[in-house]
């Protein structure tokens, strides 16, 4: 069997057994929701408190196109070592490790470690030293999300797989209009408490490594390497009468290595807005967009150039009865050309109906369309337009 056969069934067999698992769990929890309530595994390791939770989902989909999977799913587990102190110091050490197929990699490419960090926590904020989000991307908000795992905006998972890389569709340009510039690579990072609503995030990532600790590698060896990125985030929260009312703002700014014509720093900058109504103890409404602006070629920031411009846009809308949430999205991008790449637009609309089986479950039952264009080339269906769309079926477990 070849290496790509053999990750191709492997991929398979793992959408096949998580679907399999939670639909079984689903239907156990919906039996009796309150007593499948599950809780983080909890441990003392002589004075230092361990932690291990999780986060997994499958799903079922059909795009009625030939040669696509009809199944998708990840896993992640979320372990934390930590050590409180009487002076009000917290240590600790966290990590999430993640398995998907290739139609569930989301926003880090299908790394086993997603997150590996250490953080010290006072009065003051906290210290996060590792491979963890930067500032932009840690205190962004958005519009409302049924499902996040497979919203249109920054999705975990994605219906539509290119037949000829078996990669996800998604991947030659994603909505994702959270500043995200420094990924998961290694840095620096700060977030302060809330403070009469205001809250700040700063983060320094030394280059685009991702073993762990900074300044130990400095990533791929590709022209427009980015390096030296700084990023800063703030998010606002006031009650405006009856409405809660969130927003933010984050940027980013990194230095070009080994730059080709053409080719300079990384610059995004990213905007958030949702107003929160509550109608009584069962309905409430939420309303939101989110903006984002970069000169990464669709967002890859070892593609930005000096005349680049990728933009994104998502605004969505959700009402939630007891147990019950629905929401509409819609999301609009633009990839503008550069050096021998094309100028690709995205549409994206979503319908989506949400059921909370308790604080761990959840499923998620809806439809997304997707319309790309391109300036030059064609799609893998041998046009310059390629619209997709599909009907899904989503669990979700959270531990």
């Amino acid at each position: 069997m070849t290496g790509a056969a053999f990750q191709k069934g492997n991929a398979r067999r793992l959408g096949l057994a998580v679907l399999g698992l939670f639909l079984a769990a689903g239907s156990a929890a919906a039996q009796d929701a309150d007593n499948f309530a599950l809780q983080p595994f909890q441990a003392s390791i002589g004075d230092a408190q361990l932690s291990v939770g999780g986060v997994a989902s499958g799903g079922a989909f059909d795009s009625g196109l030939k040669r696509q999977p009809a199944v998708s799913g990840s896993a992640k587990l979320m372990p934390r070592l930590h050590r409180d102190y009487d002076s009000g110091l917290s240590l600790g050490l966290d990590a999430t490790l993640a398995v998907s197929d290739p139609l569930s990699r989301g926003r880090y490419g299908g790394d086993f470690f997603e997150k590996a960090y250490g953080e010290a926590r006072t009065g003051l904020g906290r210290v996060e030293i590792g491979q963890t989000d930067g500032a932009g991307y840690a205190l962004a908000v958005t519009g409302p999300k049924v499902d996040a795992q497979v919203s249109l905006d920054d999705p975990q998972t994605s219906f539509f797989r290119n037949p000829l890389t078996n990669r996800a569709v998604i991947d030659m340009f994603a909505l994702r209009t959270e500043v995200g510039a420094s990924s998961n690579y290694a840095k620096f990072a700060y977030v302060s408490p809330a403070l009469f609503g205001v809250q700040l995030a700063i983060s320094f990532t030394p280059n685009q490594g991702k073993e762990v600790l900074p300044f130990l590698k400095a990533g791929p060896h590709l022209p427009g390497r980015q390096a030296d990125m700084w990023e800063a985030g703030l998010r606002y929260s006031d009650d405006i009468g009856p409405v809660s009312v969130t927003a933010s703002g984050g940027v980013a700014e990194g230095r070009a290595e080994h730059k080709l014509a053409g080719q300079e720093g990384v610059s995004d900058l990213g905007l958030g807005l949702r107003a929160d109504y509550t109608v009584d103890d069962d309905l409430s409404l939420s309303l939101g967009g989110s903006y984002r602006t970069s000169n990464a070629y669709a967002f890859d920031v070892t593609s930005s150039f000096d005349r680049a411009t990728t933009r994104a846009l998502h605004v969505s809308a959700s009402a939630t009865y007891g147990q019950w949430v629905a929401g509409v999205e819609y999301g609009n991008g633009v990839a503008g050309s550069v050096a021998t790449q094309p100028r690709i637009g995205l549409n994206g609309y979503q319908a989506s109906l949400g059921y909370v089986l308790n604080t761990n479950w959840q499923i998620t039952g809806g439809w997304q369309k997707l319309d790309y264009a391109r300036s030059s080339g064609l799609f893998f269906n041998g046009a310059p337009n390629l619209s997709m769309d599909a009907g899904f079926l989503h669990l979700n477990l959270h531990v």
